[in-house]
């Protein structure tokens, strides 16, 4: 973990802490539920008030919050994705991974999540989702916790 005591504009402190976790993924799609990790970057932290920043630095991977509550949802994100971005089609990419490359450009490598008295702030039935498009492997997904003085 990475610790710094900064100020910056004078409104933004941040006693950064910046965890890095390995996602292992078992298949070549996949969604998994890494809200339990960001929780407990932010617990350690200390911050009371700030944002969790998560980001994955991979072209084949993605970041992305959605309900958590009902495991059919990621199901038909991962269903829909395949259908309508096959692994194979008029690609001219060699590696074989282009729609790896296109399903994480639609997800994004990054998400900001807001922390209130300690706690994320998420919807009811919203969790964070590390996306593989190119597994299985190992991944990284690193969080920055900032506080806002």
């Amino acid at each position: 973990m990475i610790y710094s005591d900064l100020t910056r504009n004078n409104s933004l402190k941040h006693c950064a802490v910046m965890p890095e976790f390995t996602v292992k993924t078992s298949s070549r799609e996949q969604m998994i539920d890494v809200t339990a990790l960001v929780r407990d970057a932010v617990k350690e932290s200390g911050v009371s008030d700030g944002i969790a920043f998560c980001f994955v630095p991979h072209t084949t991977a993605a970041i992305t919050i959605n309900e958590n509550a009902d495991p059919d949802v990621t199901r038909d994100i991962l269903y829909k994705l395949h259908k309508e971005i096959p692994q194979q089609d008029d690609y001219r990419h060699a590696e074989g991974n282009s729609d790896a490359h296109l399903k994480a450009s639609l997800f994004g490598a990054s998400e900001q999540i807001l922390i209130e008295q300690g706690q994320l702030i998420l919807g009811r039935w919203q969790g964070i989702y590390f996306c593989e498009f190119d597994g299985p492997r190992h991944r990284r997904l690193i969080v920055r916790v900032l506080s806002i003085a």
